[in-house]
């Protein structure tokens, strides 16, 4: 069997013309005036609309994505925590300094507001230059 020997079971139809006179009357089936009713009309895609809503400000980022630290200061770090203590965000989340944000614990920065005389060896922190060098002037040690 070749191609040119295959038969569709079914006819083809072809599409129905409209505004041609005939059955259909005056509006052809397109209702009365607007958009909708012009020859060659084009409709403006709903997608577009959406990407039009959104901001196009420099820099713009979805905040899902931008993660925050959790900030403590020295100064209650000083008033809470005995002298020589090994300072981690995850003593700090034990302690309640800061929670835990969705089970995770989240980056810790500390600042340096306040005065300190305590030593304290921090690790996993992200520090403040002030802080940095208060700790080291009080004896601690800033990992």
């Amino acid at each position: 069997m070749q191609i040119h020997q295959v038969i569709p079971k079914t006819k083809s139809k072809k599409g129905k013309y409209i505004g041609r006179g005939g059955k259909r009357g005056t509006y052809s089936g397109r209702g009365i005036k607007g958009q909708k009713a012009r020859a060659g009309r084009k409709m403006r895609p709903e997608i577009r609309d959406l990407i039009k809503k959104l901001p196009k400000k420099r820099g713009y980022r979805f905040k899902s994505f931008q993660k925050d630290s959790a900030i403590v200061n020295l100064d209650v770090l000083n008033k809470k925590l005995a002298d020589n203590s090994e300072i981690t965000p995850k003593i700090l989340v034990e302690k309640g300094f800061i929670k835990a944000m969705g089970g995770k614990i989240p980056t810790v920065k500390i600042l340096g507001k306040g005065e300190i005389d305590k030593k304290f060896s921090i690790s996993g922190c992200l520090l403040s230059q002030s802080a940095k060098e208060k700790i080291e002037k009080a004896g601690g040690t800033a990992r």
